[in-house]
Parts: C-alpha cells; structure tokens; sequence
C-alpha cells in the first residue's frame, strides 16, 4: 500500500501514512499540501501530532557510473523508488572540449619564426599535476547522489543507510564505480549509521527476495534496472542470512514486507555552463555571448513552467529563450515547442533537478520470494 510522507508542525519530517489517513486529513483541515525539490507528493500537519513514535527507515545505494538506484524502505512497505542519471557522460565530454580548446589557444599565442629562447614561453607558477581530489565527472555523480539524498532526509525520518561497495577481481582490475566510493561511505557515515555491502550478497539478497532484475538495457528507466537493487539494499537492514553453527544450520531471519511504491527518474538540466564566446572564432571577430541559466526574460533555464491558451496548456522545463518566446522541454530535455513568455507562468523555480512525474510502480517479481519470514509484494 502506497504511504504519503507527513511532515510535523515544525517541519521535521514523520512516519508516513496511508493515501486514505492524508485525504481524510486535507479534507478535514489537519494537514496542507506541501511542495519540495523531488516532486514526491507530501503534506505537513498544521496541528502537534499525538505521538512521536519512529521506525527504522532505510536507504539503499546502489552507485554507479551512469546511474545509481535508490530506494526507501521500512520493514513494513516500500516507501520510495528512484533513478537517477548521472552526468557522467556530459562531464567528461566537456571536459574533452575544454582541453582540446586550452591547447588550441596556446600553442595559437607561440611565435614559431622566432628562436625558441625567445618565444613566448614562462615558468609555471604551481604544480597544476597533483590531483588529490575526485575527477570531475566522478565528483559530479557523487555530488548528485548526495544532493538526493540530502532531500530524502528532508521527507522521511531515515535512520540508517546501506551502501554497496564494488570490488572488481579477476581480470578487471579497474572500476569507474570503485572511484570515490571510499570518500561517500565516509560522507554517509558523518550523517547517519551506515551499512556496507558486497555486491555479490547483493545479488544473493536480490534473488532470495524473488526480484527481476533487467540486465540486458542499464539505462532503461525502470525500476527493474537499477531501483531493485537499492530496495535489495535497503531491505538487508531487515532480513539477514544467520548460520547456527551448533545445529548445523543456516536460515534467513527477519522480516520485510515489498510494495507497490512511486518509482521517480531525477537527472540534472543539461544546458550549458555560462560562456562570454563560442569554442571558434566568428566571422568580423564578433562573437555572440552563450550559455548560462538566465534568459532575457524573467524566467531561468530549468524553471518548471505552466504554458496556458485557449486550445492547450503545456507543463515543462524552461531550456532557453528566443526573443519573446520561451523554449520548453519536457524531462528528457526533448523540445516540446517555443511559446509567447507573456502567456508562460512560473510553477516552481529551478533546484537543479529534472524531475519525471511520480507514478505508482509494482516492483518487479521474478519468482515467489524464498526468504522465510519476508512477504510477496503487494498486486
């Protein structure tokens, strides 16, 4: 049964509800509708609740280079599912263009005819090769997660986080995923308790729980890529593999319940970067300015916007503006069409995030769940 996350009077964050407790409650004046950056559906209670009674909530983390599922879960319901598209890709692919131009630039301000002595040449100033932080493209994938997860601790009253680790054996001796993974646990940690798994009691945990996994198209958005591994993470917390030694046997104990839940894709708004010129030179030595979230109207890029006229009403993303009309996307950032700014109004002002409308998802089940104690999702 699908829970709605409840806020107290003073904005901390409550055990959720049913969908019917938070329609009675709005109907009856108890509670408010409430935005916030993940577009999940909340309210807050205008009136003190009668108890403050919490169970353990549960985040999963299953990281990696190009997206990273993440789930929600007590031992009760499944209260959350996401993906999440990192900028991998989009990082590193600009930061491809930035050094080819750096270079392009440089080797233009050398002065061949001239002896090399003589070139305009200078010591560096600093050592600029010791890098002791994070790639860019890992840095930003990390960053992403963080921010996420910052703002799930903003709706749920989570209690612990489990995390999964990659270690790469055999012949791959080398992982994207395994880059920065360290110096996240670490962040996690000065957060909240935080668990650790294996990738391989992943699996097992997976399959024991009797979850479909899609292994053949990673970056389909579904939950069955990447969000079911984050429910397997979470729901760990609850269910653990125990060997009794003196009876020579071994079992899982614990108890879990796997629901129906909102599934949610996040990814950030991929418009560029503030630049005074384009990469090459223009034609008078005239280069237009390019980039940046501002628009010459009073809109941002990334600002979710509301189109109204007589014959539609369009809801998307603000991308750019073109003279007096505005370009608005949709979630994949795919053109939806340039309208008039004077019939545009501003919903919500951009967070940095790109947010799919929420939907009710069944998790996916391959086969009855061999766990002793956990129970079969919810139809």
């Amino acid at each position: 049964m699908q829970r709605v996350p409840v806020l107290n009077p003073d904005g901390s964050p409550a055990m959720p509800t049913k969908a019917s407790r938070a329609r009675r409650w709005l109907k009856e004046g108890k509670a408010k509708v409430l935005h916030n950056d993940l577009g999940i559906f909340q309210i807050q209670l205008i009136a003190e609740p009668s108890g403050h009674n919490y169970q353990d909530v549960v985040i999963g983390i299953d990281s990696g280079k190009l997206f990273t599922g993440i789930a929600v879960q007590t031992a009760k319901s499944t209260l959350l599912m996401l993906h999440l598209v990192l900028p991998f890709k989009i990082v590193t692919d600009r930061m491809t263009t930035r050094r080819m131009m750096r270079r392009t630039r440089r080797a233009r301000r050398v002065i061949r005819t001239i002896c090399f002595k003589l070139r305009n040449h200078r010591q560096k100033r600093f050592s600029n090769r010791r890098q002791k932080g994070l790639p860019p493209s890992i840095n930003a994938n990390k960053l992403l997660e963080q921010r996420v997860i910052t703002e799930l601790r903003k709706i749920y009253p989570v209690s612990h986080f489990v995390y999964e680790i990659v270690k790469a054996n055999g012949t791959k001796s080398f992982s994207p995923v395994m880059v920065g993974q360290l110096q996240q646990i670490a962040w996690l940690k000065s957060q909240l308790p935080t668990e650790v798994l294996e990738g391989w009691k992943t699996s097992i945990l997976r399959r024991e729980l009797g979850l479909l996994k899609n292994k053949t198209d990673k970056s389909a958005q579904e939950p069955a890529t990447h969000a079911v591994d984050g429910v397997a993470l979470a729901a760990s917390h609850f269910i653990q593999y125990k060997i009794d030694r003196i009876n020579r046997s071994a079992n899982w104990i614990g108890d879990v319940k796997l629901n129906n839940s909102p599934f949610v894709v996040i990814s950030r708004p991929p418009y560029s970067r503030r630049q005074l010129h384009l990469l090459q030179f223009s034609k008078g030595g005239e280069r237009r300015a390019y980039g940046g979230s501002t628009t010459i109207n009073n809109f941002r890029k990334g600002d979710l916007i509301l189109y109204k006229s007589k014959d539609k009403n369009i809801v998307g993303y603000c991308s750019g503006s073109t003279g007096k009309s505005l370009s608005i996307s949709d979630a994949n950032w795919s053109r939806l069409g340039r309208f008039a700014a004077s019939k545009c109004q501003i919903l919500s002002r951009s967070c940095g995030l790109v947010v799919k409308a929420q939907t009710l998802t069944a998790i996916p089940l391959a086969t009855i769940p061999k766990v002793s104690g956990s129970n079969l999702a919810e139809a």
